[in-house]
């Protein structure tokens, strides 16, 4: 079993930059490929970033590409997203997620575990 708890989200004016973070409890942490999604009002989740178990090979959506880092730290637990040139677009509720597969994918149906969530939101 795995608990995850996002933090980091806020207000920024577009162009900003943030840095979410993902606490995870549980032993068998770093045996998992780490997800993060995003929901905007109105809209579906869809997949932001992976990274798989040792943070050697990373997914991004072509949205966030070159924009969004992420990348983790099995030591302390956590999983961290960097968002930087934010737009409005980007505004949404974003998750973490893990899954119990081995390899990461921008399905979110594969993840079996979800954090609660945290804002962000982009003000032009």
């Amino acid at each position: 079993q795995v608990q995850l708890v996002e933090s980091g989200g806020g207000l920024v004016q577009a162009g900003g930059s943030l840095r979410l973070a993902c606490a995870a409890s549980g032993r068998t942490f770093s045996n998992y490929p780490m997800g993060w999604f995003r929901q905007a009002p109105g809209k579906e989740r869809e997949f932001v970033a992976a990274i798989n178990w040792s943070g050697s090979s990373t997914l991004y959506a072509n949205s966030v590409k070159g924009r969004f880092t992420i990348s983790r730290d099995n030591a302390r637990n956590t999983v961290n997203l960097n968002l930087n040139n934010l737009k409005p677009e980007d505004t949404a509720v974003y998750y973490c997620a893990a899954q119990r597969r081995s390899i990461p994918t921008m399905n979110s149906l594969f993840y079996d575990y979800w954090g609660q969530g945290t804002q962000v939101t982009v003000s032009s």
